[in-house]
């Protein structure tokens, strides 16, 4: 690799790379400098003038669940300098970067982690043969010969390939499909969350930027979604300048690769990884320079919008009602013909998946909670409800419970629609619809919790805790349809804007761009760093055809179109003391509410407490979100069984693979996170599942009053790794965004 990146990353080559990176940054961050004073603007009028939205019915958690993992196992890496296949343990923390240990016995003895891997921007493949295809296409010419080695060799039938189009490439393999379907449901909600990377409560530095994003490739010509919006600042960033940057040195570099297709292949993803991380370092520095200086400034910016808020609005709406009488006529022909008869189509292409989805996440709730009332009842009353309360409260992150939510949401197509708007791929849609659902779910849940510890405060009989438990999830399921109702339409009303806003740019701007010049000398002096003609302009847009979209989302509405209500029904203050109660310190299920032995339990002080408290306390670390039913994975480590040498070739890989197999008993059933016995992968010496009445599982536990208790319907780093310093522990619970960073692997 070091021959390969020194004759072609020579410093010449590597000086014309940080000339050129560098000049594409500077254009860039002067459009966030513009943008940071309009947002600044408009989050101070925002806080003044407020939305105006229906106010939300369910709570949200306003300290986060952080010491989690959300999933852990064993699984095989291909390591490109050995050219070998390693088993590793891995697992998934609350900040959903895929840490790898050498085994399991590393990660408990507090080894220091091989790698943190941030999977923002990067695509899942589930075959050999998708990423021959598209590291073809990424190198043209390079096309593999029928007959001839592949670039990459699978031991198993079950790859799971992380694909970047610039970063480094992460291959790994599972024994069974069950084993990679869960790997892909937990590595695609890593993706999902990484690609999320600006934060929700960046209410400045968040829209200045991907504002500046917008018009950055705007000016380039470059309008409609773009795919690559994924991860932190810096990581957008360093995508932005190798979109530009790429093609320019593959075009120079790819002629002179030697050897193979599959050696060129290869020789191709080392260098664009190492150019990627030199873009990375040095839009890092930038950024963090260029963020520095307009916090410094923002103090004085905010006391002049406090001193002239007044006369900034008015400002601003005489040069909006200038630039709408110059633009308003063609404007409203182009949505008139363009955009206008393609609006209920493209809505209804996005209402189905999307309250499919809701739809999954009520269901999931109500059979997660049903269940565990069911496991209450049968198991002891209040004594178990601490620890499956503890388990419901993760829902949310659990991949797998949650992975038929966000399936329904892959059917969505915008055939046709997409090629005519532009519209590079579904994926911005999909994730942000999917992020929409986890939050519901965890709003729903942490509602039903508060709720449910005040109806404790009573000190209720086994009976009456099981009325309580469905009482409160009566009262949490009409809180969330009303949510559910609220989140998809303003979901609808923005992913329609996103489609239809670049559509109607690009279509205006041969005749209108070039005439916005002329409204600068409009804006005063002093109000110039929050008014910008080209954001006023855009807004003027979007106006023409907000009526439009706002009319065909209303019309779906009272239609009663997939369970969305009209927004004439509006819950103000349903119930008032719900968010006092939230305002307490968070509840700790598994201390408040644990099992107690006859035995007596030790003070708090003495030794065996301690003891006690921080077995306890490892145990939140270590545990998985997940419940692991499968055999475990050959070589993995253990006290007794330590873990052999790598195998080298791929026949030993699979000869030891039937071999642990055959080795391995299956282990019982363990129970669900909810305590309800598994089901997910029945073992053939498992314990028969305890059967229940196929109608209402829990009538004959409550004698005397018949409830229905079927599911109430509604009513109306960047890509790369980071190693940790030798003698450091992995103190994965301290991890921030920060981990992104991009560090090489040992």
């Amino acid at each position: 690799m070091g021959d390969v990146l020194s004759t072609h990353l020579d410093d010449a080559r590597r000086q014309h790379i940080a000339e050129k990176t560098g000049k594409i940054l500077t254009e860039f961050l002067q459009f966030y400098e513009d943008q940071y004073g309009v947002a600044l603007f408009n989050s101070m009028r925002h806080e003044i003038e407020g939305t105006g939205l229906p106010q939300a019915q369910l709570l949200w958690r306003k300290v986060p669940l952080d010491e989690r993992i959300i999933f852990s196992g064993n699984l095989f890496q291909y390591q490109e300098d050995s050219k070998k296949w390693r088993n590793r343990f891995s697992l998934v923390p609350h900040n959903y970067g895929l840490v790898l240990y050498d085994n399991k016995v590393a990660y408990e003895r507090q080894v220091p982690p091989r790698a943190v891997i941030n999977s923002a921007g990067y695509k899942i493949l589930t075959s050999v043969d998708q990423y021959l295809e598209l590291v073809g296409n990424s190198l043209p010419g390079t096309t593999a010969k029928s007959g001839s080695a592949p670039i990459l060799k699978c031991p198993t039938q079950f790859p799971l390939i992380l694909w970047h189009p610039y970063a480094r490439h992460y291959y790994f393999c599972m024994m069974t499909e069950a084993e990679q379907d869960k790997w892909q449901a937990v590595l695609q909600d890593c993706i999902r969350h990484c690609n999320n990377g600006i934060p929700e409560d960046s209410k400045v530095e968040g829209p200045a930027f991907t504002d500046a994003i917008r018009m950055y490739r705007q000016s380039k010509e470059l309008y409609g979604t773009w795919e690559m919006l994924c991860g932190n600042e810096v990581q957008i960033l360093s995508n932005l300048v190798m979109e530009e940057l790429g093609p320019e040195l593959k075009a120079e570099l790819a002629p002179r690769l030697k050897g193979k297709p599959q050696e060129r292949q290869r020789q191709w993803i080392q260098i664009s990884d190492a150019v990627y991380r030199m873009v990375y370092e040095q839009a890092k520095a930038r950024f963090e320079e260029v963020l520095a200086k307009v916090q410094q400034a923002r103090p004085a910016m905010k006391a002049v919008i406090r001193t002239d808020m007044d006369q900034i609005i008015t400002s601003k709406e005489h040069l909006a009602s200038k630039i709408r009488a110059f633009i308003l006529p063609k404007a409203e022909v182009c949505v008139r013909n363009h955009v206008q008869p393609y609006i209920t189509s493209i809505l209804e292409a996005l209402m189905v998946p999307t309250s499919q989805g809701f739809t999954e996440v009520r269901d999931v709730f109500f059979k997660e909670v049903t269940d565990m009332n069911l496991n209450v009842i049968n198991e002891g009353g209040i004594d178990k409800l601490g620890e499956y309360m503890e388990k419901l409260s993760r829902l949310a992150f659990h991949p797998l419970k949650m992975h038929s939510c966000y399936e329904k949401m892959e059917s969505l197509r915008l055939d046709g629609l997409q090629q005519r708007f532009d519209v590079s791929s579904t994926s911005v849609f999909k994730q942000r619809a999917q992020i929409h659902m986890r939050e519901q779910m965890d709003n729903a849940v942490y509602t039903f919790e508060t709720l449910l510890h005040q109806e404790l405060g009573k000190g209720p009989t086994k009976e009456e805790l099981c009325k309580s438990i469905q009482r409160v999830l009566e009262r949490v399921l009409k809180k969330y349809d009303y949510d559910s109702s609220s989140v998809r339409k303003k979901f609808f009303r923005e992913a329609l804007l996103q489609i239809s806003i670049p559509f109607l740019l690009k279509k205006l701007a041969p005749t209108c761009k070039s005439e916005l010049p002329r409204f600068q000398e409009l804006i005063f002096e002093d109000f110039a760093r929050f008014i910008l003609v080209e954001n006023t302009y855009e807004e003027v847009v979007l106006q023409t055809v907000m009526k439009d979209i706002l009319q065909a989302v209303k019309e779906a509405a009272v239609q009663r179109k997939h369970n969305l209500y009209r927004d004439s029904m509006v819950m103000h203050n349903s119930d008032p003391n719900l968010h006092l109660l939230a305002e307490g310190a968070p509840i700790d299920w598994s201390e408040e509410y644990s099992n107690s032995s006859g035995g007596g339990s030790p003070s708090p002080s003495s030794p065996e407490a301690a003891t006690l408290s921080e077995k306890r306390r490892r145990a939140k670390q270590v545990v998985s979100v997940v419940q692991d039913e499968e055999a475990g994975m050959p070589f993995e480590a253990g006290p007794e069984s330590p873990s052999p040498t790598s195998p080298d070739s791929v026949t030993e890989i699979r000869g030891l693979l039937a071999q642990g197999l055959r080795a391995e008993s299956p282990p019982p059933a363990s129970p669900l996170p909810n305590g309800a016995p598994a089901r997910e992968s029945p073992q053939p010496e498992a314990a028969p599942e305890a059967s229940s009445p196929p109608d209402s599982p829990l009538q004959h536990l409550l004698p005397g009053k018949a409830v229905d208790f079927g599911p109430p319907k509604p009513s109306d780093q960047e890509t790369g790794e980071q190693v940790s310093s030798p003698g450091s522990h992995p103190a994965l619970h301290t991890t921030t965004e920060d981990s992104a960073g991009v560090q090489t692997e040992f």
